[in-house]
């Protein structure tokens, strides 16, 4: 059975020998029709006309309307049309493209680099799936809360913390957790950071939640410990908390207060807001590695200033944001920039931790570039206490 059977093709391309060639291409694999369209104005012509297309396969640089401007285009339309993009420019451009495609709501099957080989074009095509039926459903909006309820939330003891697992890339063995603030609400379930983080930065009130995340951090740190587990568990501190010169001495007294030692604590740094009082943040941070505590920059390399921040505070750990780890091995500019962070953490001679691991490829590429530490869907989402303690007790290394 040929790839393209039955399926009506749309070739969108300026060239006439080429456009020519790949409907011979696109007819020897089976297509039931291909129509033609020399430029992006063409094509949507015919996307919008009465015959159902299936597939097109674009080319980029064309007059008139070239086919970045035809594909978000296409996107606008929201019809279950796959799309090949064919050109000969630049992987790097390619790359790019491709992001942009998939950002407009395109069903983007892969990226064929001119000359066109048949081969190329069947297997490529082979990714085709048919639409599925839609799904009609009550238009639902994710619930928004106001200030006075997120910390009416915090007061009542709704909010919890989950933990995600951190396994070591060289043995598989559990070495950390992270924890994630969630909140059990009452009506709305179970509610995801989104909904109540920004809020709490904006209104200068983030503390209320860090330092409850704290405190369960800390509890949850005694308790592996006492179980025989000899973990580091990560908390989420935000640049707006370091405005307060007292914020180490009250992050101090809070560790301690439930027993636990900071050596075994971790702050992750989040840059979700910008770093204001500069002296007083970095006062902090001295503060708080002089007493033990681990300091990681979080989300690397999407943050404000992340290599300034790297050159001026003390981190132990360098955290590779999960938009650069994830799929990595298929996209050339992302790999170099996981590749150089690692790097960068080893010449500095702190951890590098790769987050956002979701599959087996991804685990072997952080492995293979020397990455030290990984956290992600491929491990284990993140899980309440009971559920952690377990994974602790089931996890076998490798």
């Amino acid at each position: 059975m040929n790839p393209a059977d039955g399926l009506i093709v749309l070739v969108v391309e300026d060239h006439d020998f080429q456009r020519r060639t790949l409907a011979r291409m696109l007819r020897s694999l089976g297509a039931q029709e291909v129509l033609e369209a020399c430029d992006g104005q063409q094509a949507l012509a015919l996307v919008g006309g009465a015959t159902v297309i299936d597939l097109v396969v674009c080319d980029l640089d064309m007059p008139e309307m070239d086919g970045m401007e035809f594909i978000r285009h296409l996107g606008q339309t929201g019809l279950a049309v796959s799309v090949i993009i064919s050109s000969a420019q630049d992987r790097a451009l390619l790359d790019s493209v491709e992001n942009m495609a998939r950002a407009y709501d395109v069903r983007l099957l892969g990226t064929l680099e001119k000359p066109v080989t048949l081969s190329g074009l069947k297997d490529m095509i082979a990714r085709h799936e048919p639409p599925r039926p839609k799904v009609v459903r009550a238009a639902v909006s994710a619930p928004a809360f106001s200030l006075e309820q997120i910390l009416r939330g915090l007061q009542q003891k709704q909010f919890e913390s989950f933990f995600q697992p951190k396994l070591e890339l060289a043995t598989g063995r559990i070495v950390g957790a992270e924890a994630l603030a969630r909140w059990r609400h009452p009506e709305q379930g179970m509610v995801v950071p989104y909904a109540f983080i920004a809020l709490l930065e904006q209104s200068k009130k983030i503390d209320e939640l860090t330092f409850a995340m704290l405190g369960a951090a800390a509890d949850a740190s005694r308790t592996w410990r006492e179980r025989g587990f000899e973990l580091t568990v990560s908390v989420n501190l935000s640049l707006v908390s370091l405005n307060d010169t007292l914020l180490a001495n009250r992050i101090t007294q809070t560790v301690r207060a439930a027993g636990v030692d900071p050596r075994n604590m971790v702050l992750e740094i989040t840059e979700t807001a910008a770093m204001t009082e500069v002296a007083h943040a970095l006062e902090n941070l001295a503060r708080l590695r002089m007493r033990g505590f681990g300091l990681s920059i979080d989300d690397y390399g999407t943050g404000y200033a992340s290599m300034q921040q790297l050159a001026r505070i003390p981190f132990t750990e360098l955290k590779i944001d999960q938009g650069f780890v994830t799929g990595c091995t298929a996209n050339k500019a992302t790999r170099a920039i996981v590749e150089s962070s690692v790097a960068m953490a080893r010449s500095m001679g702190i951890k590098s931790v790769a987050e956002g691991v979701e599959t087996q490829t991804d685990w072997n590429a952080m492995k293979a570039a020397g990455c030290d530490v990984a956290q992600g869907y491929f491990i284990a989402r993140p899980m309440d206490a009971a559920s952690f303690l377990e994974f602790c007790a089931t996890h076998k290394p490798g």
